[in-house]
Parts: C-alpha cells; structure tokens; sequence
C-alpha cells in the first residue's frame, strides 16, 4: 500500500524502544485524529489501533519507528501511521491474524484487532526481514 501523504504535511516518525515511546504515539496519532476531524469514535478506534501495533513494534519486532501523517486520496482525509521494524518478521500471517492467536503471553487481539478498527490495513514481512503494517482511518 502506498501511502499518500497529504501535500504539505509531511509525516512525523517516531521511534519505538521502549515502553514511554508508546505514549508519545498515542499522543501523536490522538491531536492527528483531531486535527483531521475524525468522530471521537473514529479517534478512539484510530488511538487503540496505533496503540497496539506499537507495542507489536516493540515486542515482537525488538523496536523499530512509525511515521504518522495526514493522508488523502480521492477527496477523502484521514490519519495514517506505517510502523516498520527490523525484527525476525511474522512467519504465518494467516495464524498470526487470526484472532486468539498469539505468540507470546498477550490475549492475541493485536494485528487481528486492529485491522477491524481501521479501515485500511496493509501488512508486509518475510521471516528474518522485518514487518512494515500500515494503518488509515478515513474521516465519515
């Protein structure tokens, strides 16, 4: 998935190493959604979404970074948040979404959960390569 960043807003990265980075995350998707207009749902949704590819980020993927932005596309706007890292990637991504699943002592809600919260959810990795999910909440 290309993002398509909004002109003139170029997106902000972040790093994610440890737990504190997180909270600078949901701060930073939290005044995006804000200053896009989305519904308050929509931001809680956006926020929690963020939230927990984050801590994927760090748990699984031993730290990495996210870029968030404002996007549009097609006279739509929204938020978008792309987290990369560089960590051993996901072998079975059918199992890996699939909800329950989990590989190590979370409630296996993470990936599974947030691509229900978004409404554009592209996942990228191979093993030993890294993962690269990019997430979009579109204003209603």
């Amino acid at each position: 998935m290309t993002t398509p960043w909004q002109a003139g807003a170029e997106p902000r990265s972040y790093p994610i190493h440890r737990s504190s980075d997180l909270v600078h995350i949901r701060q930073a998707v939290r005044a995006l959604s804000q200053e896009c207009g989305l519904s308050l749902v929509d931001q809680t949704k956006m926020i929690t979404a963020a939230s927990e590819l984050a801590r994927n980020t760090l748990v699984y993927g031993g730290g990495g970074a996210v870029r968030t932005g404002l996007v549009g596309a097609d006279a739509r706007r929204g938020v978008a948040a792309v987290f990369e890292d560089a960590g051993p990637g996901i072998p079975d991504v059918e199992q890996a979404m699939t909800d329950g699943w989990t590989s190590g002592s979370g409630l296996g809600l993470g990936l599974s959960g947030a691509r229900r919260l978004v409404d554009d959810f592209d996942l990228r990795t191979a093993p030993g390569e890294g993962t690269v999910v990019t997430i979009v909440k579109w204003v209603r």
